[in-house]
């Protein structure tokens, strides 16, 4: 089978390979990839920067989609068939974190789907929603479960409240998605207009140019009366996280997702203690959110936004388009 490997920190080390198609083991299936799709944390991984001690040669990519094509004899939650998705934290099944959520992750310490073919443990994988598209469903594991166990299984938003999205990712459009479906208000910043309106015909209530203003927070005050947000979406981390601290309303919660401007923050903790803030660390959720999220999303039929849809051949120009950015989720179709 085709597939890309990472043979080395750094983008030119990600080469095309001819791989023996995986075999499953009892509990196993196989699945042929229909579609994957890019996160910041693949930047990472790439630049050496998410698991400096990665193993090479590794099958890159941990947001997939695929049909089941052959299972093991021990198999009973899927069958030959079953369109499904991969669940990023794979041994996190339900209940409270271990710790070691990242460890146990596809294209890190286990082959990815940037490939023709990818074996898994069958509690790895989930149905996926049946109204979308490969290229629309390859979207959900890391961002829409991210944005939604952050709102609503940890956040509990509910109806009326307020919510800060930073910038026009996949997380952060998913939170927009998401929050407005639940009735909530939502305020989003970014450096360019162009996408501000984009965001705005989405739902969100109001954009914020951080370019054209440095001190967005002041901005979110003005628009939520003096009180601030109830909830954020950080995914910028360094700096901004501050910056977030001063924008939420007292109680609000934060949770911190990204790290685009660094991997260290320096706070200050009178107003996080006399604002009461409460700052949450996430990395996507369980299986058990990710079902929950899928039902939902069936009932409600949400349309996640994708940038740019990519042949499996040019999968370096998809990961050049991660460098760059994009408004929403970069897309690598797998199968014609």
């Amino acid at each position: 089978m085709k597939a890309w490997e990472l043979r080395g920190f750094g983008r030119e080390n990600l080469v095309s390979a001819e791989r023996p198609i995986p075999k499953p083991g009892p509990f196993d299936v196989l699945v042929r990839v229909s579609a994957v799709s890019l996160n910041y944390r693949d930047r990472l991984l790439v630049e050496g920067l998410y698991n400096p001690d990665l193993k090479f040669p590794m099958i890159q990519v941990a947001d997939t989609v695929g049909d089941i094509v052959e299972i093991g004899e021990g198999v009973s939650r899927v069958r030959v068939g079953d369109r499904v998705l991969t669940q990023y934290a794979t041994t996190w099944i339900d209940g409270p974190p271990k710790g070691d959520e990242t460890v146990h992750t596809l294209g890190n310490t286990i082959p990815g789907g940037l490939a023709e073919y990818v074996a898994l443990n069958e509690n790895v994988v989930v149905r996926a929603p049946q109204y979308l598209t490969d290229e629309e469903a390859a979207t959900l594991p890391v961002a829409a479960l991210t944005a939604w166990f952050s709102l609503r299984d940890q956040g509990r938003l509910s109806r009326g409240q307020t919510v800060l999205v930073h910038g026009t990712g996949g997380v952060s459009l998913f939170g927009l998605q998401i929050a407005t479906a639940l009735g909530a208000r939502v305020l989003i910043t970014s450096s360019s207009e162009e996408k501000l309106e984009r965001a705005r015909v989405l739902g969100a209530h109001a954009g914020i140019n951080y370019a054209r203003n440095p001190e967005w927070e002041h901005e979110v005050l003005k628009h939520t009366g003096g009180q601030g947000v109830d909830h954020i979406l950080e995914v910028v981390g360094g700096k901004n996280l501050a910056k977030s601290i001063a924008a939420a309303k007292p109680g609000g919660q934060i949770s911190v997702i990204g790290i685009l401007d660094g991997f260290s923050s320096e706070i200050p903790l009178f107003p996080l203690l006399n604002r009461q803030t409460v700052i949450r660390g996430i990395v996507t959720g369980p299986r058990r959110a990710f079902e929950e999220l899928n039902q939902y999303l069936e009932n409600l039929k949400l349309r996640p936004v994708i940038d740019t849809v990519y042949p499996f051949d040019a999968a370096l120009a998809a990961y050049d388009h991660l460098y760059r950015g994009a408004f929403g989720k970069i897309v690598i179709r797998v199968r014609n």
